[in-house]
């Protein structure tokens, strides 16, 4: 399938795109699901082999655009030979109505792939437009807007990308990624020293340690540790208030736990440098998307 992509159309935060080997496995075991043992009976039945489509994904409300490429991809697994013409690229905002892509190829496979595009479609964007919002809500503050490893198993590396489109950053990818020293941790390794004492040991002066804290006594130990950041986790603003006080200079501060779109300015006004917030992976909602067919094939 050739991709022919249009031009910036008017949106905020520019994100390279996705490399075709991180989701195109994701795509394969979608349409697996998907297409069963006996693959699109419906389609098989109603539409003739030689039939051809041109087919729109379409916005149906408004938000951040985040996956088209991905989306249009499903569509070349099924068939090669489809040619799509990307309108939007990640990153973008659009109104309801906006067409994102359209999609010529033969018709069956472009319905047999329909379900699974719309599917990461609809859930990236959304993730996309949700990080969007607090990211706006934080405006001017100097806090950055985070997700976390609350993502949906198989889909990290699209959903931290979405996060990235709606102009947030990323957390930790993985548990190989840094040192982040929680209360499952403490309750094996007895004190905050010595759980970042050992970590320090074992990992070398490469790997970044961070400490989970929920109070302002655990705060000092993880400075008096050497904690290169610190999760302050369902704090009060007054507390978080102090804690950014006291890290100045020493280490990294991060606010966690219950944030709410109606509480992150509050939170990112105390001087936080890093706000995660674990729901825009797990819970974002959707935003609608569709793929309306016409019959005949490229310029239809």
């Amino acid at each position: 399938m050739s991709i022919e992509a249009s031009g910036p159309s008017g949106g905020a935060v520019v994100v390279p795109p996705l490399l075709p080997a991180i989701y195109e496995p994701v795509l394969r075991r979608g349409l697996a699901e998907d297409l069963g043992r006996a693959g699109d009976l419906t389609s098989d039945a109603l539409v003739p082999p030689d039939h051809a489509s041109t087919g729109h994904l379409v916005a149906r409300a408004e938000g951040r655009c985040c996956g088209v490429e991905i989306a249009a991809a499903a569509f070349r697994l099924l068939d090669p030979s489809a040619v799509s013409r990307i309108l939007v690229a990640d990153g973008r905002d659009v109104a309801p109505g906006t067409v994102l892509a359209r999609v010529s190829g033969a018709t069956r496979p472009l319905l047999g792939a329909e379900r699974v595009a719309l599917n990461l479609l609809g859930r990236l964007c959304g993730i996309a437009t949700a990080t969007r919002d607090l990211v706006r809500a934080v405006a001017g503050t100097g806090a950055r807007v985070v997700c976390t490893r609350k993502t949906t198993p198989g889909l990290r590396a699209l959903e931290k990308h979405a996060v990235r489109a709606g102009g947030g950053a990323n957390h930790r990818f993985g548990l190989d990624d840094a040192v982040l020293v929680k209360d499952n941790h403490l309750a094996v390794a007895g004190s905050i020293g010595s759980a970042v004492r050992r970590a320090r040991e074992a990992v070398g002066h490469w790997v970044h340690v961070a400490v989970e804290v929920d109070s302002l006594d655990q705060l000092a130990a993880a400075l008096d540790a050497g904690a290169d950041a610190v999760l302050l986790d369902n704090m009060s603003l007054a507390d978080l208030t102090t804690a950014v006080a006291r890290c100045r200079g020493r280490a990294l501060t991060e606010a966690s736990g219950g944030i709410t779109p109606g509480s992150i300015a509050a939170v990112a006004a105390t001087g936080v440098d890093l706000i995660s917030v674990g729901w825009l992976t797990h819970s974002a909602p959707a935003l609608d998307v569709g793929f309306d067919l016409q019959a005949g094939g490229p310029g239809a």
